[in-house]
């Protein structure tokens, strides 16, 4: 539940004029989109619902009474994240009001939500991850279409088929070249959909992203537009080859060619939205009953490395990430899985069923 709905059941305090001159400067001067200016309103309805249970003036309060109200916010199930919404929505509000001389100081500054607890990323076992990669559509039993045949053409019938309605030889190869490539080289699928066939005519013009075959390794722009190399397996290349002799296939292609790698069916650069939907559907057909998408695979393909090297530094430089910190986060996971072996495997740790 977002803040909106958690506070259209409270009380709706009339607002005072300081607080309703405040909502007319964000309105005017800063020019808040009207869902912000409500949620500003929510929250200042709150703080002076606060404000009035304590006796307090709304200019009068100060850090004690903005620290009580988030415990009471807390104790009543808010979470950290809705807490820490609200304090900058009052945070806001008197820093204006410091401006404006109405306030000596903002009662708001140092006071901090509840720190929320980091989720563990989800990721595949390794045994469904194979499953998800070795999965082979019952249709592929008819094998590619003869040399110069002719994909179907127009929207409706490639829609039908992107929806699973029939085997397209086309659809096939290219979900099974992104599912390995995800899971090989564990891209974030910005990353994944910014890959061109070839790294550009001259190194004026370089691609976002590109796979280099003879080498084994994909150059991609990640975040920051930082590019980095990592290496694919051989099982991904063997896929990326298969989809890229059929690739080619005309269907309603366009004037200009697609630099594209991954493209959708009418021929343009496949979208992050759509990857996420044909992998969906791709693990629902190769019968994994957990949901998969992009960065589960990213996960999968972190934790298993870590699970398999322990080297933590190595995974933080392929996954691209800028402090090691963030990867940390696979050494809680790495050792959940260490844990839960231990729990089924060591006779001292088995629990009474």
């Amino acid at each position: 539940m977002d803040r909106a709905a958690a506070q259209a059941a409270e009380p709706a305090p009339a607002l005072p004029a300081v607080a309703l001159d405040y909502l007319a400067h964000a309105r005017v001067e800063k020019r808040l989109a009207a869902r912000t200016l409500s949620l500003y309103t929510l929250d200042l309805q709150k703080l002076v619902v606060f404000a009035q249970a304590a006796q307090v003036e709304l200019l009068a309060l100060q850090v004690p009474h903005i620290r009580r109200f988030a415990a009471q916010m807390h104790s009543g199930g808010r979470s950290a994240r809705g807490i820490a919404l609200i304090l900058s929505g009052w945070r806001g509000f008197f820093q204006w009001a410091a401006r404006q001389g109405l306030v000596p100081m903002n009662p708001v500054d140092g006071v901090r939500a509840p720190r929320a607890p980091k989720p563990l990323p989800k990721a595949l076992g390794v045994e469904d991850a194979l499953q998800l990669m070795n999965y082979v559509n019952a249709g592929a039993g008819a094998g590619p279409p003869q040399a110069g045949a002719r994909l179907p053409r127009g929207a409706a019938t490639r829609e039908a088929v992107e929806r699973g309605g029939h085997f397209d030889p086309w659809i096939e190869a290219r979900d099974a070249a992104m599912a390995e490539l995800l899971y090989s080289s564990g891209l974030r699928v910005a990353e994944l959909v910014g890959l061109d066939v070839a790294p550009g005519p001259d190194t004026e013009r370089l691609a976002r992203g590109w796979i280099d075959f003879a080498a084994g390794e994909a150059h991609v722009l990640g975040k920051g537009s930082k590019r980095r190399i990592v290496p694919v397996g051989s099982a991904a290349l063997q896929a990326l080859q298969a989809w890229l002799a059929l690739r080619a296939q005309p269907f309603a292609a366009p004037a200009t060619p697609e630099p594209a790698l991954f493209i959708g069916r009418r021929g343009a650069r496949l979208t992050a939205q759509s990857v996420w939907v044909r992998l969906r559907e791709r693990a629902r057909q190769a019968g994994l009953t957990t949901s998969v998408h992009p960065h589960v695979l990213r996960h999968s393909f972190a934790s298993h490395l870590l699970q398999s090297s322990g080297d933590l530094r190595a995974v933080q430089e392929l996954l691209g990430h800028a402090s090691i910190a963030t990867t940390q986060i696979y050494t809680r996971l790495d050792f959940q899985h260490l844990a839960q072996a231990y729990e089924n495997a060591h006779p001292r740790a088995r629990r009474k069923r």
